[in-house]
């Protein structure tokens, strides 16, 4: 039997044709399985880890994104309204990641964790992406944190402070301030809009009511701080796989202002807020457990470390070199009864860089900002402070700590000598001093006076009811008899041998007139 060369070379054609329209067929697979955001679907066999996939539905197009690589089939997680998927739906590979509008057309916009607009103001007209999940700066790209981010909370920026490109964790029961005191920091930075010094500030709202986002919003716009902050909202409304991508898609919104700033220019800051991420974690665990992720400790996925850890690892202060702009996180987390050794609280406490720690009992017994300075702890510390600040709260947190121990030997009624007395009465004070309403941030120049007054003894024959009094008719003297003392102080941010007697001056001439 003679081969003809010809008849197998047209065989062989043949099969690479066949192979080739299967090949075309594997960018396109059929739901096979949908329900709670979830969808297993069959055909996909070239589709990768992370990429975006587009569900043609009867309504039109519905994104999801690649989770789960399976041995026949593929598991995804669906973006939008998942109740649209039916099964035997046609779903297409596109190449792509997930990605999010961002840009200067981002501020004061009200958005979900895919960028579409929330609010009433119309479409937003974007001309730049960002991928939502990206792999932070290394360590050659970053530089020391150095630069203070006030908070205009007293407790916080004197004992501890946070600075640009800090991940500072605020952690607590439900109900003791932890969204105030975020709330409190974006409003603090309108005085700052417009300088150097600028922060654009980014709310992530996951997991929470609507009606408390709406709230967030209305008091941001209240206090004119909408002009510089984009509210990304996925509450518990939604599905879990919007609530799982709301924190991503809000770093990368702050990432472009890090790299570029505002129109162009510098400020090079952002603030990114997520509040909070236990709940993210929850949505998480849902998403893993419908996938058939095998569970662990509480439930949660082995990889439950890795959700946050490169989320917050994104926050950074970039090198001169890359611009030196910087990205903050303050990730907000709550506790169930003060536990926390439970193993999200205790996950995302060693990945940041300190923690806030929010007391019910002090929050209950009108201590507010209920702030337990001894659980606290700011690992960059006197870094991320002005000078002035550094030297007047430096024994601050030890003083306070001494008076609360001093507060508790005296509970048993025993006889206390002047001395311990003394120490007693002034750590009341400066317990009161610290006090501080919602939504009413200082200027640091402000805390400086007070704190100064209060460590220096000006305020130890001042009855502790009156404090708060003595403290306001005190800005509003050093704000106009001695507004040249403020201003130097304000100028120089130092106290040195020239300021201080000055404000001991200041101080005790206003003291002199002081009614209790």
């Amino acid at each position: 039997m003679k081969i003809k060369t010809d008849e197998i070379t047209s065989v062989i054609k043949q099969e690479i044709s066949k192979f080739e329209a299967q090949m075309e067929v594997s960018e396109v697979g059929r739901v096979v399985e949908v329900g709670d955001g979830i969808a297993r679907i069959y055909g996909l066999s070239n589709a990768m880890a992370g990429e975006l996939l587009e569900f043609q539905t009867a309504d039109g197009a519905v994104m999801g994104q690649v989770f789960n690589l399976e041995l026949d089939t593929v598991g995804a997680v669906i973006y939008g309204d998942y109740l649209l998927v039916k099964e035997g739906d046609v779903v297409k590979s596109t190449g792509r990641l997930l990605e999010v509008p961002v840009g200067d057309v981002m501020l004061g916009r009200v958005v979900d964790p895919l960028g579409k607009p929330l609010d009433d103001q119309g479409p937003i007209s974007a001309t730049e992406y960002r991928k939502v999940d990206i792999i932070a700066p290394g360590i050659a790209e970053r530089q020391p944190v150095t630069e203070p981010l006030q908070t205009g909370i007293k407790s916080i920026d004197s004992m501890i402070p946070i600075g640009k490109g800090q991940r500072e964790l605020i952690i607590g029961d439900r109900k003791t301030g932890k969204t105030t005191i975020a709330v409190d920091t974006i409003i603090n930075q309108k005085q700052y809009w417009g300088t150097p010094e600028a922060v654009v500030c980014i709310y992530v709202a996951v997991g929470q009511k609507e009606s408390t986002v709406a709230g967030v919003v209305q008091l941001l716009k209240k206090h004119g701080a909408m002009d510089y902050t984009i509210v990304v909202n996925a509450s518990s409304a939604y599905p879990a796989p919007m609530q799982y991508i709301a924190p991503y898609s809000g770093c990368a919104m702050g990432e472009y202002f890090m790299w570029n700033g505002v129109k162009g220019k510098t400020p090079k800051h952002a603030l990114c807020i997520y509040d909070d991420l236990s709940k993210q974690a929850v949505a998480y665990r849902q998403l893993s457990l419908l996938l058939r992720r095998p569970p662990g400790r509480e439930a949660y996925p082995g990889d439950v470390f890795y959700l946050h850890s490169r989320l917050l690892e994104r926050a950074t202060k970039l090198s001169d070199e890359n611009g030196g702009g910087s990205l903050t996180a303050l990730p907000v987390i709550e506790t169930q009864e003060g536990d926390v050794s439970a193993y999200i609280p205790t996950n995302v406490i060693s990945i940041t860089d300190g923690q806030i720690y929010l007391e019910p009992e002090l929050f209950f017994s009108g201590i507010r900002p209920a702030v337990n300075v001894g659980i606290s702890v700011s690992r960059v510390g006197g870094n991320a402070q002005v000078k002035a600040m550094k030297k007047i709260a430096g024994s601050l947190r030890l003083d306070l700590a001494a008076a609360r121990e001093l507060e508790a030997f005296a509970q048993l009624g025993t006889e206390l000598d002047k001395a311990t007395q003394r120490q007693l009465d002034r750590g009341r004070r400066m317990i009161e001093l610290l006090k501080q309403g919602q939504y009413t941030p200082f200027h640091v120049t402000d805390q400086i006076v007070a704190i100064f007054a209060g460590s220096k003894g000006y305020m130890d024959d001042v009855p502790v009811t009156a404090v708060r009094k003595f403290e306001e008719g005190l800005f509003e003297s050093m704000r106009t008899v001695n507004k040249a003392v403020w201003e130097e102080l304000n100028q120089k941010k130092a106290l040195d041998k020239d300021i201080e007697p000055k404000l001991e001056a200041a101080i005790k001439a206003y003291k002199a007139t002081f009614k209790a």
